[in-house]
């Protein structure tokens, strides 16, 4: 039986793997941080942001800015009062093993350009398993408390706050300005006296008990709850706590806060004996940890080194070892997503797995269930997994755990599963293209399965989030016969269409007339409504939050992004054209046992009559050039907007809205805020991740390639085409010395 972690190296196609993923993780992402009712644990939520990272680092092309790895927390839930950060709270990126960890150390040298024997000191302490807190100070005094929520925006806490005693109230000696980061958790002892109790609900766990502890409505249910701080870091500081991390953390304990006593390191070795010293001692600690969180501890080299989207570069999180388990497949469900997707589930016979009770399982595709990957290579030996089987159970790699092995001396099933050609809820043909791992339906629109979720989408939080027009409301008018919504142009209909009916929805079940004015005039609300958020809310393959919001800021109103999509759509036909040439002449390639000419057939794809006009091409040029816009996305996005059908859907939802523009947000007082810059050639005294970093800092958009968009080029030795294209379109040309003047100024 094969093991494991061999098993885990044998995954499916990345594209249909990716997709799985990105369509469950909001709804961890709600239960976890907003419901305080989490479907995962920890651990296994952070190995799904790891392996997504790992497929988009092997697929480049697959890449999505609004991928798991590009966004922190979830959306504040709508009954606490709304906290803007001040300083985004981050998450951490992960690892699991010593050679990650070696690789982390490694990054941060390269990064900063050191040698590879040069000491950068690390910081090591326990990662809490609990709910993130800012705490702002004033004056010394407490003036508000506020979760991460999504990690921009979290919810007011203060008067919650208040009741800790670990918190406190009044600072002596601490800066002007001081916001406080660290984790509110519940000791072990204290949880099971809470539950023991019987004075309030029975909890899963410390965690989710400190969570629904904090997020009371009422401060004396919080008080009455045992609950305690750790201060592991800062936000806004009028004035630095320390010229080092330890040194920082230090001065939180001189102020009064208890932390979580980081232990300094200097070495690879070191980080990692206090990791193992702490996996030891894990169970006698009192209180839960998931981890070991490494820190640089220099706070220049932290500030040099800066953030990812959603992650400091000089942090990371050394995850404990998952579980597994062993229990029966009871049945293979099929569900089909909004772009069409036939996502095979499997149903199992509930386990506890790590402390979680784990009754589903995604089985990725049909090839994963036959027991080969999409070239044929064997996947668990080559064993297929059948109903009825006794499955290993594998929780660190998706938000719903994987399938890893199958027990073939209990299999009783002589009966292989096969995998539908039709779609379960409309009955079309479900088609598998060429290339693709991912069966689809063919129905569209006229799939109810797509057609539901493309609305659910639609009245998302995230999208037009409207108030009394949830899930199940948009499930039940699509069932409706007298009042339907069957598609997004539909609801903005409802208040006029109710007017002229006789069966008016106030006198329905379930509703009355305070009811339904209240959804109509939520509705009202809603037609009026940000480009970013309009564009996500479509519903549209790969086009995520960040990459709506991308899309938002680059082109600034609706029009002139409708006008680029139509503008580049014939370049996208040919660049499609170009990728299905190249895909079959690779096959070909393969089966004669020749080299491919990849290159020759996408340049005669290209130069094919009729040749694509040039304002074409650079409307191409420039929408793929836009930093986290990449070819996968630019054709899917294109290709929505060129179908007819599709195209129709949209003209009639947005006669109803009123889009507000994009509101670029740059530094005033950078001299770069709102161009467009992109970085050629070798740098030599910045590394281009930090150059990238610090020009995004300052306000500039980065882009991949030149286009009649780029406003500056940096151009370092061996700049090479992107420098003669710039010089052809008359852009400005700066070398690494005037880049760093500008970057340093």
């Amino acid at each position: 039986m094969a093991g494991l972690d061999s098993t885990a190296d044998h995954l499916q196609d990345p594209a249909a793997e990716i997709e799985a993923l990105r369509a469950r993780v909001a709804e961890a992402d709600l239960a976890y941080h907003r419901d305080d009712a989490p479907i995962i644990s920890d651990a296994e939520y952070d190995a799904l942001k790891r392996r997504l990272a790992a497929l988009e680092a092997e697929n480049p092309e697959l890449a999505a800015p609004d991928s798991p790895t590009q966004t922190v927390g979830a959306t504040p839930s709508e009954r606490f009062a709304k906290v803007r950060h001040a300083q985004r709270m981050m998450s951490l990126g992960n690892a699991f093993s010593r050679e990650e960890v070696a690789e982390f150390a490694a990054r941060v040298r390269s990064f900063l350009n050191l040698p590879a024997a040069a000491p950068v000191p690390m910081t090591a302490e326990p990662k809490i398993d609990g709910l993130s807190l800012s705490l702002r100070y004033e004056d010394g005094q407490l003036v508000q408390a506020a979760t991460r929520g999504d990690g921009t925006v979290g919810e007011n806490v203060t008067a919650n706050a208040r009741t800790i005693a670990d918190i406190p109230q009044t600072l002596t000696g601490a800066p002007e300005v001081l916001e406080v980061r660290g984790e509110v958790y519940m000791t072990h002892a204290d949880f099971a006296r809470l539950n023991e109790s019987g004075a309030d609900r029975t909890f899963a766990n410390p965690r989710n008990a400190a969570a629904g502890s904090l997020r009371q409505l009422d401060p004396s249910v919080t008080a009455r709850r045992p609950l305690r701080f750790f201060a592991y870091g800062w936000g806004e500081v009028s004035a630095p706590l320390a010229p080092t991390q330890s040194g920082a953390i230090a001065r939180l304990e001189e102020l009064g806060f208890q932390t979580t006593n980081p232990r300094l390191c200097h070495s690879v070795d070191e980080l990692i004996a206090v990791w193992s010293d702490l996996e030891q001692r894990r169970a006698t600690l009192g209180f839960d940890i998931d981890g070991v969180v490494y820190k640089v501890d220099e706070i220049a080299l932290q500030d040099r080194l800066g953030f990812r989207a959603t992650t400091p570069r000089w942090a990371l999180a050394h995850k404990f070892p998952a579980e597994i388990a062993w229990t029966r497949l009871d049945r293979i469900e099929i569900q089909v997503g909004r772009t069409g997707a036939l996502s095979p589930v499997a149903r199992l016979t509930p386990v506890t797995v790590g402390g979680v009770v784990v009754s589903n399982a995604t089985l990725h595709n049909e090839d994963y269930i036959a027991g080969h990957d999409s070239r044929g290579q064997p996947i668990r030996e080559g064993r297929d997994i059948r109903e009825g089987d006794w499955v290993q159970v594998y929780r660190a790699g998706d938000v719903i755990p994987k399938i890893a092995d199958v027990d073939l001396s209990r299999r009783d099933n002589p009966e292989p599963y096969v995998f539908p050609t039709t779609c379960p809820e409309c009955g079309s043909e479900a088609i598998r293209e060429p290339g693709d791992s991912v069966r689809r339906c063919s129905g569209g629109l006229g799939c109810p399965a797509q057609a539901i979720e493309r609305l659910r989408h639609f009245v998302s939080r995230a999208a037009f989030d409207i108030e009394g027009l949830g899930a199940k409301q948009v499930e039940a008018f699509f069932a409706d016969a007298t009042l339907p919504i069957r598609e997004p142009a539909d609801i903005f209909t409802l208040a006029s269409r109710d007017a002229k009916g006789l069966a008016r929805l106030k006198n329905r079940e379930g509703w009355g007339e305070r009811s339904a004015e209240n959804l109509f005039r939520a509705i009202e609300e809603r037609q009026t409504i940000p480009l970013a958020r309009l564009i996500y809310a479509l519903g549209i393959r790969h086009v995520g939050e960040v990459a709506a919001a991308t899309l938002a800021r680059h082109y600034g109103t609706w029009e002139a992004l409708v006008a680029a999509l139509d503008a580049a759509a014939p370049a996208a036909s040919r660049h499609r054209a170009a990728d299905e040439a190249v895909a079959a002449e690779r096959a070909a390639a393969a089966t004669q046992g020749r080299r491919a000419s990849v290159s020759a057939v996408r340049a005669a794809v290209w130069a094919a009559n009729p040749p694509v006009p040039p304002d074409s091409r650079a409307a191409w040029d420039d929408l793929t050039g836009i930093e986290g816009i990449g070819a996968v996305l630019a054709e899917s996005l294109t290709a929505s907007f060129a179908q007819l059908a599709e195209r129709a859907v949209i003209d009639r939802l947005v006669a109803h809205l009123t889009i507000e523009p994009a509101t670029p947000v740059a530094k005033a007082d950078s001299a770069i805020a709102g161009l467009t810059i992109v970085f050629t050639g070798t740098l030599e005294k910045m590394t281009r991740a930090e150059a990238k970093a610090r020009a995004e800092a300052l306000g500039a958009k980065v882009a991949g390639s030149v286009s009649a968009r780029t406003d500056l080029l940096v151009a370092g030795p061996g700049a090479g085409s992107k420098a003669a294209k710039a010089a052809e379109l008359g852009i400005r040309v700066i070398d690494e010395d005037q880049w760093l003047a500008i970057a340093r100024g």
